[in-house]
């Protein structure tokens, strides 16, 4: 397989574009088509300041990395939820976060759960009444402590790693059981509102740059550029759905080269013609008693509640 513009050794093969390419000029190619989906979505411009989700995993490592190339001023954040003990999975993640950072002369803020607020997931998710497992307290978690640091830091908008794969496999879950509210959110660009008009400083912009990246794309683009990323899934990931989704997309992708990318642009194109229309309740929005965070609770955000549920 030989490079489409060079001629030379080809290191991926991309055949939704039609396109091989040598390593040189994948990587110009990605950091290329990267910067064409945060001008098209509009996600952020040049004088913004942006906080990167860092995992330790390719996407976000492969995200951070691309940013810093295309000039955006932005620094990283790790979360450590505790999840294999001290020298389990979150430690390992920790450490690939911190060396790529240290490597490059990045920042990187670290919140360790529970050194802040006293228990790690897996001990919250066994002490709280319900019995919850660790994965349906890891986004509420993470997106509560997310948006602190972006406003107490000032960032203007929390870029994540989700790339294409994700997407399709959230999109086809939620299709699939017409969850209309999770269908009229999920958009690359989340603005920061409250009313749907209102802007909420609080609330912080997210944004998915690789969002249009097929997953083995940034996987190729982390191997070629010598990015050092933990390539264990997370302990409490497996037999969830999203996977599970995954895979039946990825059957229909070997079948159907692009089927993928054409769902999802599909979907985006039917929300902005206004073919999916949903309506939604006003979200009247106050602030939770205890951490001051916006919330539709009256009183304790869900954040907060979270914690007085332990046993």
């Amino acid at each position: 397989m030989k490079c489409k513009k060079c001629g030379g050794v080809a290191v991926i093969g991309m055949r939704q574009h039609r396109l091989a390419l040598c390593a040189e000029h994948f990587v110009e190619w990605f950091v290329s088509y990267t910067q064409r989906a945060i001008e098209k979505y509009r996600m952020f411009g040049t004088d913004d300041q942006l906080l990167v989700a860092v995992s330790g995993g390719k996407d976000s490592l492969a995200l951070w990395d691309v940013l810093s190339q295309l000039g955006y001023r932005a620094d990283g954040m790790y979360i450590g939820l505790g999840i294999g003990g001290d020298d389990g999975y979150s430690a390992a993640s920790q450490l690939k976060a911190e060396a790529f950072a240290e490597a490059r002369g990045l920042t990187l803020h670290v919140v360790d759960v529970k050194q802040t607020y006293g228990q790690s997931i897996p001990e919250l998710a066994r002490r709280t009444r319900r019995g919850l497992k660790p994965c349906a307290l890891c986004g509420l978690v993470k997106r509560h402590i997310m948006n602190r640091v972006a406003y107490e830091g000032g960032y203007d908008a929390i870029a994540t790693g989700h790339n294409l794969d994700d997407e399709a496999a959230i999109l086809m879950q939620n299709a699939l059981h017409w969850q209309t509210g999770y269908l009229a959110r999920q958009a690359p660009v989340l603005p920061s509102v409250g009313q749907r008009s209102l802007t909420e400083p609080r609330l912080a912009r997210k944004v998915k740059p690789f969002v249009r990246l097929y997953e083995r794309e940034t996987a190729a683009y982390a191997i070629v550029r010598g990015i050092d990323y933990i390539y264990d899934e997370c302990p409490h990931a497996e037999g969830s759905k999203t996977i599970f989704y995954k895979k039946l997309l990825n059957q229909l992708e070997s079948r159907s080269p692009g089927a993928k990318l054409s769902f999802y642009l599909s979907f985006l194109k039917v929300k902005r013609e206004g073919l999916l229309a949903v309506r939604e309740k006003a979200l009247e929005l106050h602030d939770c008693q205890n951490c001051g965070q916006p919330t539709t609770a009256p009183e304790l955000c869900a954040f907060c509640r979270l914690w007085e549920q332990r046993e």
